[in-house]
Formats: structure tokens, C-alpha cells, sequence
């Protein structure tokens, strides 16, 4: 960790970058969530190809600025739900060991497994999500009130809207639970997809220290995360306050284990003459029929949790890295 005054500098502008994208995300309705999952590009660019000093840097900027711009609030959501859980991820993809501590061969180095990481992801976008919800104080009535408000909306547009009292209270059911769920799947995939086109902007620069894998044989999930995604959906089914944190649970896990599932299709179909059309027809499935798609996938993902470990030559980490067959299961 070098605070010298180009790691500074870096640091500096890119969470000067994050800080305006979040603040151009907080006046864009129609692109926010975009934007704001854009604002955490810049600071996996800093701490992949300048360090933890850089990130540290980025992140300290990016609050401030977003803290004297907008509000102490608005700093708060995006350091908790962005900027914090990009500089951690990005610290992580950074660490490595003498391959040797592990049963590796010598003089190389081991990576912190993918693995990790994007579970590591799914834990911090939950914490993030469960601070704002308790400082907003999210709870079934708070979804209630929104789902009053899409009906009065929907009723002004067309007069001959009028769902009785059992359909409305069904409806604010099930939008109390997805809610939680969706967001929190939506925003672990968006922060996993700023770190993948991160890792290949530092890449082509020159400046990673990471080597490149190939995330279809080693983008996976945590075997343990598999319980604490089941903890998740046993919690939905009680409802209330617990039910909606198992939703959260769920939905952010979840997520992750949907991007394992990915990535084993394009491992277990690569070489095969009908890859090409089947990776078309599962991606259009879930674009048009996405529940029974994606719960598909989603065992996939979660049938397969090894943890493959990038290795790279102690000497340079710019070398390819070795086979992904060495794995710890």
C-alpha cells in the first residue's frame, strides 16, 4: 500500500468520476440504476491496476464529494451500496500467495479464487442493502404504500380499473418479497458485470496485476454460500421483517449462483458443435420466459461450487495463468 502522488492522483479522479456518475444517477430516473452501477467502474479500475491505496482513495474522494454535493444521506447509500463494495472486490482480485502454501508448485503465485470473490460480492451488496432499508425503514407497510400508489396511478389511467380488496392485498404480498429480491439481484449482477469490463480495460492497458482467467471454468460460488442462500429462502416463507430479509438473502445469493450457473453452460458446452445455437436459445428463454430458465440455471450454479485457483509466475503476474484444472474442491 503506497500513498505516493500518482496512486493519490488516480485515486483522486477516479472517485471524483464516481462521484459524478452517482450524482448524475440521482437526477436520471430512467438511467439511474445504470449510472449508479457505472460510478463503481472507475474505482475497480483504480484498485485493479493501481492497488488498495488508489481504491482507498477513490473511495474516500468519491464520499466526500457526493457528501458535499448532495447530501450526508446521499454519500451514505452510494459509499454502502457502490463505492465501498468495489474497492473491497477489487482488493481481493489483488491478493495473492506463494503458490507453495497451498500444495502449488514454487515460485509461483496463487490468486484469491473467483469463487470468493463474487461470493464475498453477493455479502456485501446484502449488508449494503439491509443499511439503507433499516435507514429508510423499509418493511411490508412501505411496500403497501408504493403498491396504493401504482393502483391510484394505474386506476387514473384507465377508469374501469377496480381489483377487489383479496387481489390487492395478494399483490402487496408478493411485491413486498420481490422487491428486496429483485433489487438485490439486479445489483449484484450490474457490480459483477463494472468488474468484468474492469479487469479487461486494466488488462489492455497493461496495467493488471492480476492474471486473466477464463471465467467459464472458474466463475463459481462458495460451496458455504450454498446455506446461506437455503437459510434465504427457508426465511421467505415466514414473512414480515424475516421474510423480507430472506428475500434480500435470497436474491443476492441467488444471483450469484445464477452467474455460476452461466458460466458452467459455456464451460460444459465449449467444444461442441451446438454450442452456439443452445447458448442463443437459453439466452432468449430467459430473456421471454425467464422464471423456469433461470431456476434451471440457477441449479446448475449450484451444483457446481469448486473453488479453481488462478496461478501465475512469481516473477511477473502479467504471464498467463496456469491450467484452471488446479482446484481446490
Amino acid at each position: 500500500m503506497r500513498f505516493d502522488n500518482r496512486t493519490i492522483l488516480t485515486g483522486f479522479l477516479a472517485g471524483l468520476t464516481a462521484a459524478l456518475l452517482s450524482l448524475g444517477a440521482n437526477g436520471s430516473s430512467s438511467l439511474a440504476i445504470f449510472l449508479y452501477a457505472a460510478s463503481a467502474l472507475p474505482i475497480l479500475i483504480a484498485g485493479l491496476g493501481w492497488g488498495v491505496a488508489a481504491s482507498i482513495t477513490a473511495v474516500v474522494t468519491g464520499g466526500i464529494i457526493a457528501g458535499l454535493v448532495a447530501s450526508p444521506y446521499f454519500a451514505l447509500v452510494v459509499l454502502v451500496v457502490t463505492l465501498i463494495p468495489a474497492g473491497w472486490i477489487a482488493h481481493l482480485a489483488n491478493l495473492a500467495r506463494p503458490a507453495s502454501e497451498i500444495g502449488g508448485p514454487a515460485e509461483a503465485l496463487a490468486w484469491y479464487p473467483l469463487a470468493d470473490v463474487l461470493t464475498n460480492l453477493a455479502g456485501l451488496v446484502t449488508a449494503g442493502m439491509l443499511v439503507i432499508g433499516f435507514i429508510i425503514g423499509y418493511d411490508s407497510s412501505l411496500s403497501s404504500q408504493i403498491v396504493e400508489m401504482m393502483m391510484a396511478t394505474l386506476q387514473q389511467q384507465d377508469a374501469t380499473f377496480n381489483p377487489d380488496a383479496a387481489t390487492v392485498a395478494a399483490i402487496k404480498s408478493v411485491f413486498a418479497m420481490a422487491l428486496p429480491l429483485v433489487q438485490g439481484a439486479a445489483w449484484v449482477i450490474l457490480l459483477f458485470a463494472a468488474y468484468y469490463l474492469a479487469t479487461r480495460i486494466v488488462q489492455a492497458s497493461g496495467r493488471s496485476l492480476r492474471p486473466r482467467e477464463d471465467m467459464p471454468s472458474t466463475l463459481r460460488m462458495h460451496r458455504n454460500a450454498i446455506f446461506v442462500f437455503l437459510v434465504g429462502l427457508m426465511a421467505a416463507f415466514f414473512g414480515g421483517t424475516i421474510g423480507i430479509l430472506g428475500a434480500l438473502v435470497c436474491g443476492t445469493f441467488g444471483a450469484g449462483f445464477v452467474l455460476a450457473g452461466f458460466a458452467v453452460l459455456h464451460h460444459r458446452t465449449r467444444g461442441k458443435s451446438w454450442r452456439l445455437p443452445v447458448l442463443w436459445l437459453v439466452y432468449l428463454s430467459v430473456v421471454f420466459f425467464s422464471f423456469l430458465p433461470l431456476l434451471v440455471i440457477l441449479i446448475a450454479g449450484l451444483s457446481d461450487t469448486r473453488r479453481t485457483i488462478a496461478l501465475s509466475p512469481a516473477g511477473g503476474a502479467s504471464h498467463p495463468p496456469s491450467s484452471p484444472d488446479n482446484q481446490e474442491t
